[in-house]
């Protein structure tokens, strides 16, 4: 049955019509908040200073073999349902009060698009982040500049990765999903992938 509020303001509503509505609302709320507090519990344990996060759906395998860095349109790109998946990871991301020191992306169009779908604030693209599935850039580089950028964050950063499986998989050994994030400490290499429903 349907409510609607003028019937339960009327009072044509009867009590045992409106209290299993009332149970559904307090549920999903509840349901949401105990994701986001299992979440931080995550982030906590390990003291997670990164989050790398794979950039949201993309249908596809690769890029074209007329791959061109700046030209998304040479590009393997998110659809419809992965720019949904991107907003719907950003605003779990902000009812989980995250503050980001530092938000960076792959240069590769389905990661800026990603990041701009967060809708996080400020970001900016950084090499380490490319993804070298097919020899576009050399393996070795990125994960040096990568390297390097973990090397100097501290335990009081918190900064957002937008990459691909091929960069998280090396460096953490856990290949995620599309969409899916790998909490990070860049200190003692503890890590945990965490997806959300969205």
């Amino acid at each position: 049955m349907l409510l609607n509020v003028q019937a339960i303001a009327l009072g044509s509503i009867k009590p045992q019509h409106i209290l299993p509505f009332i149970a559904f609302i307090i549920l999903l709320f509840s349901t949401e908040a105990s994701a986001r507090s299992e979440f931080e519990t995550i982030k906590k344990s390990i003291s997670a200073n990164v989050i790398f996060l794979r950039h949201a759906l993309a249908p596809g395998f690769g890029d074209p073999d007329n791959f061109i860095k700046g030209d998304c349109s040479t590009q393997r790109n998110l659809n419809n349902k992965g720019r949904l998946q991107a907003r719907a990871i950003g605003d779990y991301l902000k009812k989980s009060n995250l503050r980001f020191s530092e938000i960076l992306t792959s240069e590769w169009c389905r990661c800026i698009d990603t990041v701009k779908e967060l809708n996080l604030g400020q970001w900016k693209t950084f090499s380490g982040l490319n993804s070298f599935f097919q020899g576009y850039e050399e393996k070795n580089q990125v994960m040096d500049k990568l390297q390097k950028k973990l090397n100097s964050l501290v335990y009081s950063d918190l900064v957002l990765f937008v990459t691909h499986q091929v960069v998280i998989l090396e460096q953490t050994g856990v290949a995620p999903r599309s969409g899916e994030m790998v909490l990070y400490n860049s200190i003692t290499k503890q890590k945990t992938p965490y997806i959300i429903d969205y």
